[in-house]
C-alpha cells in the first residue's frame, strides 16, 4: 500500500510544485512563468493561493520537445510533470484513488485518472477549468 500512497502524493505534489515554482518565479520576475520539471518528491502538497494551472501547463507544453496533450491525456500530463507514466504507475495511482473500474480497461481508467488529478490540483489551490474537473 505504501507504493500506491506515494503515487497519488507524487502526482499531486508534482503538479502543485510545478504551479508553485512557476508562480514564485513569475512573482519575482526571475523566470519565464513555467516551472522546472518536477523531481518526483513524495512530499505532501500544501494548499496555496489560486494559480492558473491551464496557463502554466500550456506554457510548459509549448517548451516541451514532445507534443503533449495534457488537457485530455493522463500519460501526457504525467510526462509533462516529469513523472513515470507507465501503465504500472497509472494502475497504482488508480488503486490509491479508489478506482472501482477495470484497470485492464486502460482507456476508461486513464480518463477517470485525468479527472481525479485535475480535481486534486484544484483542491490544492490550482485554478483548473471546469471542463477538466468533475
Amino acid at each position: 500500500m505504501a507504493a500506491t500512497a506515494t503515487a497519488t502524493t507524487t502526482v499531486t505534489a508534482a503538479a502543485t510544485t510545478a504551479v508553485a515554482a512557476a508562480t514564485t518565479e513569475t512573482a519575482r520576475g526571475t523566470g519565464s512563468g513555467t516551472a522546472p520539471a518536477a523531481t518526483g518528491s513524495a512530499a505532501a502538497p500544501t494548499p496555496m493561493a489560486e494559480v492558473d494551472v491551464e496557463r502554466l501547463l500550456n506554457d510548459m507544453a509549448q517548451k516541451s520537445p514532445e507534443k503533449l496533450n495534457w488537457r485530455t491525456s493522463i500519460v501526457d500530463l504525467m510526462k509533462l510533470l516529469g513523472l513515470d507514466s507507465s501503465l504500472t504507475a497509472r494502475k497504482e495511482l488508480a488503486q490509491e484513488l479508489h478506482y472501482t473500474g477495470d484497470t485492464n480497461d486502460s482507456a476508461a481508467m486513464n480518463v477517470w485518472l485525468h479527472r481525479q488529478v485535475m480535481n486534486k490540483v484544484a483542491a490544492n489551490g490550482g485554478k483548473v477549468p471546469a471542463d477538466l474537473r468533475e
